[in-house]
C-alpha cells in the first residue's frame, strides 16, 4: 500500500510538472509577461532587465519540465523528490498570498492552456504539496522505468529538448497557441455577447451634503435637489459573462475607430503588431515595406497596431521608411495577439488566417507579386494542425524515451534471467562440489572454497587481465571447489563483466558499517552488491589492527552485508603474543561472539569463517597442518555449542595463513579445513591455480 501511494503521488506530480513546464516552454514570452506581473504586484517592477526576466522564464519552464520527467522516470530519486518538495514549499505560500490579496487574476501556472482562479491554484498546490511530502519521505519506493546506467540519456535529452522548444518558440512563434487570437479564430465572433448572457452588475454610491452633513445614497434612495453633490464611487458587485476577446480595438491618429472596418472587410487585411515600437526589432523592415507595397498594389488594408506614442511612431517611420498608417491598441492586447515584436497577422473576413514572427516573415518571389493572396500559400490557412503538432511532439520526444524504456526493461529482464541461471548453476555446483575429506573415516558435506584476497594490489588493467586469465583457465579445467576472488572496490564492476561466476565468484575486501549517507570515501554493502559481487571479506586482521574495527562495527557490517544478500567471509585469528600466551582459543571465541554469534541459525549458515593466524600472514611462517587442524576443530566445536552440531558440520572454515601450492594439499587434507583465504599467492594465476588444484590431489 505504501508503494502504491508513493507511486500514485509521484505520477500525479510528474504529469503536473511536465504539463506546467511544457506550456511555459512553448510560450516563454507569455511566461516572461507573467513574471513581470508578479514583480509589479510586489512593487519590484523595473528591478530586472528584460533579458533577466526572459532567462527566468526559460529557466522556470526547463526546471519544471525536467523535474517532472526525472520524477516520472525515478531519476536521482532522493534529490529530485526533495527539489519538487522545495518548489511546492515556495509556490504554495505564494499562491495563498495571491488568493488573498488578488494582485493578479491568474497565477499563470499552466500558461494560457488552463486558466485557474487564484483560489483554485492555491488548493491545487496544497494537494500537490501533500503529495510531494509523501514522495520525498519515501523516495526509494519509486520504481524505475530505466536503470541507473541509462539515466544520463534521459537527463541530457530532456534538458536539450525543452531548451530547444523554448528557443524555437522565441525565434518563431509558440507551436501551440492557446490564446483567443490563434489561427482560425474569428475575432468578431469572439467579441460577441451570447444572447441572454449575464451582464456584470455595478453599484454606484453618491456622497451628498446638506446643512453641513454628508450622507451616502444609492440610485434607489437618491434625495431631492436640496442636497449638494460631493463625490461618487462605482464598484462591480457581480461578474457577468466576459467574451474571449473583449479588448480589441483600432483607433487611428485622427481618433477614428476602424475596428469594425477591418473586421467586416470580406477580403484580406494585414496587421503589423508591435506593442512598443521603441523595443521592436527593425532588422526586417525591408520585408515589411515590401509586404506593405504588395498590399497597396492589391488593395488590401495594412495597419500597424501599437501602444507607442505618436512620437515613437514618427521615429519608427523615419528609421524604417514606413509609410503604412498606425493605429493605437492596448499594449497587453497586442502582446496577447502575437508573441513577437513586431509580428504580422493576416485576417480574412475577420478570421486569423496567418501569423508570423519578425524572424519568419513571408517573402514574395518576383513572379508572385502580381498574384492575389487567394493564389499564394501565405493567403491560405497553414496545414500544421494541432493533432499534427502533437504527433511531431510524440515522434521527437515521447517515442525515443519510450523505446529507451522498453529496451532498458528488456535488458534488465535478460540480466535477471542470466542471474537466475547463474544462481541455479551455483546451487548445482554447491550440491555436486563435495569432497570426501576424512583421514579418520569421517565424511562431511560442506562447500570447499579457495578465496583470493588481492588486498591493495593491482591497477585496474592488470586486475582485469588476471581475472580473465583465471576465468579462462578454470573454465577449461573445472575446479573441484568453489573459487572466489576478492578485489579492491575499483575493480569490482569492471571485472564482473569478464567472470563466469558459476566458475569464479566475485567478492569485495570490505564494506561500510553504514547503510548510506555523508560518509566520504566509504562504500556501502548495497553499492558492493550493485557491482555484481557475491561475497565480502569482513573482520580481516589488517582492518582490525590498522583501522581499529571493533566487534560492534563488524556486527553492523555483517548485518548490512546479509541484508544486501552478500555472502560474508568472516576473519578471526590471534596475534603471535596471544599464540605464545596460549590464548588463541579464547581470542577466536571472543571474536565470533562479538560479531556473528548474534545471528539467527538461518543467517549464520550463510557465514564462511576464515581462520587467519596473524603471526603467519605475510611473514613466511605457516602454522603446521596439525596446529591449523587443532584450532579449526575448536572453532567448529564452539559453533556446535552455539548452533548445534548440524550447523557446525555445515559451516565452511578456511585457513588464511601463508597458504601456498606446496603446503595446500597437506592443509586441505585435514577434516576441519575446508579451503583457504589466499593473499599474495592469489596475485598470479599459476600460483593461485596450484592451490585450487590441491583439491584434486
Amino acid at each position: 500500500m505504501k508503494r502504491l501511494l508513493v507511486n500514485s503521488c509521484r505520477l500525479v506530480l510528474a504529469l503536473t510538472f511536465i504539463l506546467s513546464g511544457f506550456v511555459k516552454a512553448v510560450d516563454p514570452l507569455g511566461t516572461q509577461y507573467k513574471i513581470e506581473d508578479y514583480l509589479e504586484a510586489m512593487h519590484l517592477g523595473g528591478l530586472l532587465p528584460d533579458v533577466a526576466t526572459l532567462l527566468l522564464s526559460v529557466g522556470q519552464a526547463a526546471l519544471e519540465f525536467c523535474l517532472g520527467i526525472f520524477l516520472l522516470f525515478a531519476i536521482r530519486r532522493r534529490l529530485t523528490s526533495r527539489l519538487v518538495l522545495i518548489v511546492m514549499l515556495v509556490m504554495t505560500p505564494l499562491t495563498l498570498w495571491l488568493a488573498i490579496a488578488n494582485p493578479i487574476s491568474d497565477c499563470g501556472c499552466f500558461g494560457d492552456a488552463i486558466v485557474l482562479t487564484n483560489w483554485q491554484t492555491f488548493w491545487k498546490n496544497v494537494v500537490l504539496l501533500l503529495m510531494a511530502v509523501i514522495v520525498a519521505w519515501n523516495p526509494k519506493e519509486m520504481f524505475r522505468f530505466v536503470s541507473k546506467s541509462n539515466q544520463w540519456i534521459v537527463i541530457n535529452y530532456s534538458i536539450l529538448f525543452i531548451l530547444a522548444v523554448s528557443g524555437w518558440s522565441l525565434y518563431d512563434l509558440p507551436q501551440f497557441d492557446f490564446r483567443p487570437y490563434h489561427i482560425g479564430a474569428d475575432i468578431k465572433k469572439g467579441m460577441e455577447m451570447p444572447e441572454g448572457a449575464e451582464q456584470p452588475q455595478f453599484e454606484t454610491t453618491f456622497i451628498l451634503e446638506k446643512d453641513g452633513v454628508q450622507r451616502e445614497f444609492t440610485l434607489d434612495d437618491y434625495p431631492d435637489s436640496t442636497w449638494t453633490f460631493i463625490d461618487s464611487r462605482t464598484v462591480q458587485t457581480s461578474e457577468g459573462y466576459v467574451p474571449p476577446i473583449h479588448d480589441f480595438s483600432m483607433t487611428t491618429a485622427e481618433g477614428d475607430d476602424v475596428t469594425y472596418d477591418v473586421l467586416d472587410n470580406e477580403g484580406y487585411s494585414f496587421l503589423l503588431i508591435s506593442p512598443y515600437l521603441e523595443k521592436a526589432d527593425d532588422s526586417r523592415f525591408d520585408l515589411i515595406n515590401e509586404l506593405y507595397e504588395y498590399s497597396q498594389e492589391h488593395g488590401y488594408p495594412f495597419y500597424c497596431l501599437t501602444a507607442s506614442s505618436e512620437r515613437e511612431q514618427q521615429l519608427w517611420s523615419e528609421k524604417t521608411g514606413a509609410e503604412y498608417p498606425f493605429c493605437t491598441t492596448d499594449g497587453i492586447t497586442l502582446k496577447t495577439i502575437i508573441r513577437s515584436n513586431p509580428g504580422l497577422v493576416l485576417l480574412r473576413n475577420g478570421v486569423v488566417t496567418g501569423k508570423w514572427s519578425h524572424n519568419r516573415l513571408p517573402q514574395l518571389e518576383p513572379e508572385q507579386t502580381s498574384l492575389p493572396l487567394e493564389q499564394l500559400p501565405m493567403g491560405q490557412m497553414p496545414g500544421d494542425s494541432v493533432p499534427g503538432k502533437i504527433l511531431k511532439l510524440l515522434l521527437w520526444f515521447v517515442l525515443p524515451l519510450a523505446l529507451l524504456t522498453i529496451a532498458d526493461r528488456l535488458w534488465a529482464w535478460t540480466k535477471w534471467l542470466r542471474r537466475r541461471k547463474t544462481t541455479s548453476q551455483e546451487e548445482q555446483q554447491q550440491t555436486t562440489d563435495t569432497t570426501i575429506i576424512n583421514n579418520k573415516e569421517e565424511k562431511t558435506m560442506r562447500k570447499k572454497i579457495v578465496a583470493g584476497n588481492w588486498k591493495m594490489n593491482m591497477n585496474l588493467q592488470d586486475g582485469i587481465a588476471l581475472a580473465k586469465e583465471l576465468n579462462d583457465t578454470l573454465k577449461a579445467d573445472q575446479p573441484n571447489c568453489g573459487v572466489v576472488i576478492c578485489t579492491p572496490f575499483i575493480h569490482l564492476a569492471s571485472i564482473a563483466q569478464f567472470l563466469d561466476q558459476s566458475v569464479v565468484a566475485l567478492g569485495a575486501e570490505n564494506c561500510a558499517d553504514k547503510e548510506k549517507g555523508a560518509f566520504t570515501g566509504e562504500v556501502s554493502a548495497e553499492m558492493v552488491k550493485s557491482t555484481g559481487a557475491q561475497y565480502v571479506i569482513l573482520g580481516h586482521s589488517e582492518r582490525r589492527e590498522y583501522y581499529k574495527e571493533t566487534p560492534e562495527i563488524l556486527r553492523e557490517k555483517v548485518l548490512l552485508a546479509q541484508k544486501n544478500d552478500l555472502k560474508v567471509i568472516f576473519c578471526i585469528g590471534e596475534s603471535l603474543a596471544e599464540r605464545e600466551a596460549g590464548k588463541q582459543n579464547e581470542v577466536v571465541k571472543a571474536e565470533l561472539e562479538g560479531s556473528v554469534f548474534n545471528l539467527s541459525e538461518e543467517d549464520f549458515r550463510k557465514i564462511v569463517i576464515a581462520y587467519e593466524p596473524i603471526w603467519a600472514i605475510g611473514t613466511g611462517k605457516t602454522a603446521s597442518a596439525e596446529q591449523a587442524e587443532e584450532i579449526h576443530a575448536y572453532i567448529r566445536s564452539i559453533i556446535a555449542e552455539k548452533y548445534g552440531q548440524a550447523v557446525a558440520d555445515d559451516t565452511t572454515i578456511l585457513y588464511g595463513g601463508s597458504c601456498k601450492a606446496s603446503n595446500a594439499p597437506e592443509l586441505f587434507a585435514k577434516p576441519d579445513i575446508d579451503g583457504g583465504l589466499i593473499g599474495g599467492a592469489s596475485l598470479k594465476a599459476a600460483d593461485f591455480k596450484g592451490i585450487i588444484d590441491a583439491w584434486k590431489k
